[in-house]
């Protein structure tokens, strides 16, 4: 099985979003795929009661109690936590975890919450090791914003590469409303969004590192 945790103590940065996609993803690669919910308003639980039946399964599960046990089928588990994670419920995510994804917004508010918790990252033994591959993913962006620029200046500054960079777009949230993914669309209007993802999903579907 292959954990992805979608983490980021930002409200608002857009881990839902991703969270969904991801599971989407997964499911529409044909692989057997789970979907976690940590967050109290339950917004991705909602998302996968509105999947219709005709798009490729994804499995909801409700951790918004307790991190609960992984049914022995996923091949593909991805978790989508609150902006207010719990520190038991960090620690076991973390112990699950092969890579963990961090949505931000090019905003100062989005840098400085994302800075202090790539910090405690780093204090944490299996992100050090390069057990949990830690990935960055700028979200929402507009073409030709200065703040696109000030989002790589702030990542040069902190020494983490930017893995993806997602556009704005209308159609993350019309997919929503039913449901659905980007990657259950494969035509020519999600052509351009679905690029968009290619080398954070070459990250998430990498061998996890052993040991």
């Amino acid at each position: 099985m292959r954990c992805v945790v979608v983490a980021n103590p930002k409200g608002g940065c857009g881990k839902t979003t991703l969270a969904t996609n991801l599971a989407a993803a997964f499911a529409a690669a044909g692989l057997a795929t789970a979907l976690a919910d940590v967050d109290r308003q339950r917004a991705a639980l909602a998302w996968a009661g509105r999947r219709p039946d005709q798009a490729a399964a994804v499995r909801p599960l409700d951790w918004v109690k307790t991190v609960g046990k992984v049914p022995g089928s996923v091949e593909r588990l991805v978790v989508d936590t609150p902006a207010a994670l719990k520190v038991g419920q960090m620690d076991d995510l973390l112990g699950l975890a092969d890579i963990l994804v961090l949505p931000l917004q090019p905003s100062v508010y989005d840098q400085g919450a994302t800075a202090r918790f790539l910090n405690k990252l780093a204090g944490v033994k299996r992100v050090r090791k390069a057990r949990i591959a830690v990935a960055v993913v700028a979200n929402r962006l507009r073409p030709r914003s200065r703040a696109n620029g000030r989002l790589d200046g702030f990542l040069g500054e902190i020494g983490h590469p930017l893995l993806a960079r997602l556009r704005d777009s209308a159609i993350y949230g019309d997919l929503a409303a039913d449901g659905l993914g980007l990657f259950d669309r494969p035509g020519a209007r999600t052509a351009a969004c679905r690029r968009d993802w290619a080398p954070l999903l070459d990250v998430v579907n990498a061998p996890p590192v052993s040991g």
